[in-house]
């Protein structure tokens, strides 16, 4: 299930994102890559997480048929357990692993910034990213495959992370906050 880190990540997710800029424009306004893959050195599953940022929900059935058209399954029943997020794979054909998994939603929205909190945390972070891994690899010897365990014995991990991430991003705020113009600092 987990593979080591794997410098092509970052290359298969660039021209991925040029394909899919070009695909959704202009309704996506932001495509990021997220998941373990995002980050340098932490072994994964061997798919490529995009978030593909759009203005409104709503503009999802006009995109639909452009996946399928870049080769890509959209799997609306997920819509059910994530109603914020519409889920697609690559490639749609049965029984090949997954490339890349898509999931689409608003730019801003909860699940956008938890995605993105949780990378930008663990890039900055060697330790906490170690700590990620090292559970992946515990979960993945007792689950094997099985998916929807594996990941659950996941959130309690990665909504610390959130936490920590949210708390950092305050202080840092805060701290800006508290800092007086560059020209108020400067000398006469």
């Amino acid at each position: 299930m987990l593979a080591a880190y794997d410098d092509r990540w970052p290359l298969l997710f660039a021209r991925e994102r040029a394909r899919l800029e070009g695909a959704l424009a202009p309704y996506v306004l932001a495509i990021e890559h997220v998941g373990s893959t995002a980050v340098v050195g932490l072994a994964s599953k061997p798919t490529v997480d995009i978030l593909a940022g759009i203005f409104r929900l709503s503009d999802t059935p006009r995109l639909v048929a452009r996946m399928e058209k870049l080769g890509y399954a959209y799997v609306e029943k997920f819509e059910q357990e994530i109603p914020e997020r519409r889920y697609f794979h690559y490639p749609a054909k049965g029984g090949e692993a997954d490339l890349f998994h898509v999931h689409m939603v608003e730019v801003g929205s909860p699940f956008w910034e938890r995605h993105l909190l949780f990378r930008d945390f663990l890039r900055s972070h060697a330790e906490a990213a170690r700590d990620y891994e090292a559970l992946k690899r515990r979960l993945a010897e007792v689950h094997g495959s099985d998916r929807e365990p594996y990941t659950a014995a996941k959130a309690e991990f990665i909504s610390k992370i959130e936490a920590e991430a949210r708390a950092e991003r305050a202080k840092l705020s805060a701290g800006k906050s508290r800092d007086p113009p560059a020209a108020a600092r400067a000398s006469p």
